[in-house]
């Protein structure tokens, strides 16, 4: 079965011009979206993903239209080849049914996971320049003294959550996880 995919990111927009291309090319089932590209979980992907079976053909209009980061149209797309679902991209003239379609598919992986190992290559460097300037990393340590303190007005029931910010100068975070580890210690006793 052919089956189109048209994606526009919000509602004022017009599928139009995509479900027209669809339509000619021959899709039997469009699944049409007005939806962000830049978030993974989508409704109408995920219909996608239920309708397709192996050896059906999605088709787009333009490569773009499975999400706007590189890695999660990747993604996808490798989620087709898994299950031997073909994929066509109109606008890029991509056609992983063909060897040149495949190859173009494995390159862009390839570059893709380029960039992923270059981010966390720049991420490690900074992280160790960092440290030899001799930057603490990580969250800085709190004075358990001042710990002790919030945790007693706590217990009290006398202060707020704010009141004991204030007083102690720890954050709202740092007083909630000792409250927590503190309860995990008791089960744990327990």
């Amino acid at each position: 079965m052919i089956i189109g995919y048209a994606r526009v990111s919000s509602q004022d927009q017009n599928l139009d011009r995509q479900m027209n291309m669809l339509t000619e090319y021959g899709c039997e089932k469009i699944v049409e979206e007005k939806f962000t590209g830049t978030i993974k979980e989508r409704s109408g992907l995920n219909q996608l993903f239920e309708v397709i079976r192996k050896g059906d053909t999605v088709i787009v209009e333009s490569i773009s239209r499975l999400g706007r980061k590189t890695l999660d149209i990747l993604n996808i797309i490798q989620q087709f080849d898994e299950t031997e679902i073909k994929f066509v991209s109109l606008k890029e003239n991509m056609d992983t049914g063909t060897s040149t379609g495949k190859a173009m598919f494995q390159m862009m992986c390839v570059i893709a996971e380029l960039e992923r190992n270059l981010i966390a290559e720049r991420v490690k460097e900074g992280l160790d320049a960092s440290k030899r300037r001799g930057k603490k990393l990580g969250r800085p340590k709190i004075d358990k003294d001042k710990i002790n303190i919030a945790l007693r007005m706590y217990d009290s029931k006398e202060y707020s959550i704010k009141e004991i910010i204030d007083a102690t100068g720890i954050s709202q975070g740092s007083l909630y996880r000792a409250i927590n580890a503190r309860k995990y210690k008791a089960v744990k006793r327990a």
